[in-house]
């Protein structure tokens, strides 16, 4: 039932933003150039890795050695507003008719975390990735860790369709409100495998 809510939904949306989808992908080659997608392997389903689609909202620039430039220096202020706006998630409806993903479930994370997930934690891939969750309308990206972590375990342990619709309807409200966002969560807070690398090391001592 709700592989069939997520294809029919996202494919109906898919096709309503067909226009705004098409625009972002003129303006971001105009502004950018190519490629206009951004694509990042992700652990899904029983962390089966899958690729991830995004429009881009970074500029490939590197320093006078060729090392990449940090996130808050590539990122351009069209960027940062399809980042405020989430538009520059839009393309992963096309993971969820795929598959690899869901309307509604943790969002997929980076697969560098996977040895730093507790037990209970990996929990979260026992079900399919969303493109929103519990923890992006309880903070989104403001969140600790620790907080977003249990806000999907606490999803996976209590998922129902009535559950997922009201996410959906409470996700659209905190994108027009802009609530609880970060363009650049790295300003903010470090990445899980540091943060726990760090606490481990602490442990150590």
């Amino acid at each position: 039932m709700k592989r069939l809510f997520d294809f029919t939904l996202s494919l109906l949306a898919l096709i309503v933003f067909s226009p705004v989808f098409l625009f972002l992908f003129f303006k971001i080659k105009s502004n950018l150039g190519s490629p206009v997608f951004f694509r990042q392997k992700r652990p899904g389903l029983d962390e089966v890795v899958f690729e991830m689609i995004k429009f881009r909202t970074m500029k490939d620039s590197v320093d006078e050695s060729g090392n990449q430039l940090p996130d808050n220096e590539r990122l351009t202020p069209f960027g940062a507003k399809l980042r405020a706006t989430s538009l520059d998630e839009l393309p992963e409806l096309i993971n969820v008719l795929k598959g690899d993903m869901s309307l509604v479930g943790p969002r997929p994370l980076l697969i560098k975390y996977l040895p730093y997930y507790t037990e209970a934690e990996k929990n979260r891939h026992s079900v399919r990735p969303g493109i929103t969750g519990l923890a992006q309308i309880n903070g989104r990206n403001s969140l600790s860790w620790n907080e977003r972590l249990s806000h999907d375990i606490w999803y996976v342990e209590n998922r129902t369709m009535l559950l997922d619709f009201k996410i959906i309807l409470s996700t659209l409200k905190r994108v027009v409100n802009k609530e609880g966002l970060v363009t650049d969560p790295r300003s903010t807070m470090l990445d899980l495998d540091e943060e726990r690398g760090l606490d481990d090391k602490k442990i150590r001592r």
